[in-house]
C-alpha cells in the first residue's frame, strides 16, 4: 500500500538559504548552513508547526548540505529548489563584533521559481514570513514582493522581519514601505532600524516605520534587554529571562518563529502571552552555540520566567 501524500504545510518563509564561511583563525574557515528565513522556517517546525522553506539553493555540495539540513529539521522538501548555479555565501571575515561580505552573482537563489511549488499550497497556507537579504537582492525581491502581494490578496497573513545588512543602502527604502506596508506582523531590533533609517535614533525610526503601516503588530527587540510588542491598543513590554549565553546567533529568528507559533497555535492568548512566548524562544536559541532552533519544552519553560507588564499607550 503507498503512503498517503504529506498535506501541504500551513507556515512557509520565503527567501534564502545560504551557506556561512566563518573564520577560524589564520587561513583557516568553517561552513555552516544559513539565512534568517531558512532559519525562521526551521524554528517553526522545530517548535511543531508544520512548515517548508520557499528558496533555491546551489546543486553542489554547499547546495547539498542545506537540502539535507532542511531534510533533518523536518521543513517540506517539495517546496526547496535546486538549481544548477553557483551557491551564494557569506564570508564572515571577523567575529566580534561580525564582519562580512555575500558573495553570489547569479547565484542560485535568485532563480527561485514561484510557479514550480505544489500546485494548492497557497490554499493551506496561513501564514508567509519574508525578510533578509531576499528582498535586497534582485530579481529574486521583485518576485518575493508580487508573491506577496498576491497571497495578501488571497487572505493569508504575512510577516516580515527586513533583518538590516549593509547592503539594504537607500535602494532598500522603497522594499521596506512595500514590504511594510503589506505585513500583519513586523519585526525589528534597535540594529535594524538605525540601519534601514541611517541614523542612530532608533526610537524616531520606529515612529517611522509604524507610521508605514499603523494597523501591523510590531515585535520590537531589545537583546538582553528583552523585547516589546506594539498594537494599535497598545504595547507589552517583556524583560529577558536570567540565562546562560552561549551565543546570540539566530535569536532573532527564533524570537520572531516563537510569537508566529503563540499565534497560530494558541490564537487565545493576549499580546502578553505571546510576547512572553517569543522572548523565550529568543532566549532558549541563546543556550546553544549557531543558529540552533529551540525546542517547545525549553521555550515554554522560559516563556514560564519571563516578567511582562501591558501598557495602554504606544
Amino acid at each position: 500500500m503507498s503512503a498517503l501524500p504529506r498535506a501541504l504545510p500551513h507556515f512557509l518563509a520565503a527567501g534564502e538559504a545560504l551557506t556561512d564561511l566563518l573564520t577560524a583563525g589564520a587561513g583557516a574557515w568553517h561552513s555552516q548552513p544559513g539565512g534568517s528565513t531558512w532559519n525562521v522556517a526551521r524554528a517553526m517546525a522545530r517548535l511543531g508547526v508544520a512548515s517548508a522553506f520557499a528558496g533555491a539553493v546551489s546543486s553542489d555540495v554547499f547546495g547539498d548540505e542545506l537540502v539535507a539540513a532542511s531534510a533533518a529539521a523536518g521543513l517540506d522538501s517539495r517546496f526547496l529548489q535546486q538549481v544548477p548555479r553557483a551557491p551564494l555565501l557569506a564570508i564572515v571575515h571577523a567575529l566580534h563584533p561580525p564582519r562580512y561580505f555575500f558573495i553570489g552573482e547569479n547565484s542560485a537563489d535568485l532563480h527561485f521559481n514561484a510557479g514550480q511549488l505544489p500546485e494548492g499550497w497557497q490554499g493551506a497556507a496561513q501564514w508567509v514570513h519574508f525578510g533578509g537579504i531576499s528582498l535586497a537582492r534582485e530579481p529574486l525581491a521583485g518576485k518575493l514582493r508580487s508573491l506577496a502581494e498576491r497571497l495578501k490578496a488571497q487572505g493569508v497573513r504575512i510577516s516580515y522581519d527586513p533583518n538590516f545588512r549593509s547592503l539594504m543602502d537607500q535602494r532598500y527604502d522603497a522594499t521596506l514601505r512595500h514590504m511594510a506596508g503589506l505585513a500583519d506582523v513586523i519585526k525589528v531590533s534597535e540594529e535594524d532600524l538605525c540601519g534601514l533609517f541611517r541614523h542612530a535614533d532608533a526610537g524616531q525610526a520606529f515612529q517611522q516605520l509604524r507610521e508605514m503601516n499603523p494597523g501591523a503588530a510590531y515585535l520590537y527587540t531589545l537583546g538582553e534587554r528583552g523585547a516589546r510588542l506594539h498594537t494599535p491598543e497598545g504595547y507589552w513590554e517583556a524583560a529577558a529571562p536570567s540565562i546562560t549565553v552561549a551565543d546570540t546567533v539566530g535569536a532573532g529568528d527564533a524570537s520572531i518563529a516563537g510569537l508566529l507559533f503563540s499565534l497560530i497555535q494558541r490564537p487565545a492568548g493576549d499580546g502578553g502571552a505571546h510576547l512572553r512566548f517569543a522572548v523565550g524562544a529568543g532566549a532558549a536559541a541563546c543556550l546553544a552555540p549557531g543558529a540552533t532552533p529551540p525546542a517547545l519544552a525549553t521555550v515554554d519553560q522560559l516563556a514560564a520566567t519571563v516578567a511582562c507588564v501591558q501598557r495602554l499607550r504606544t
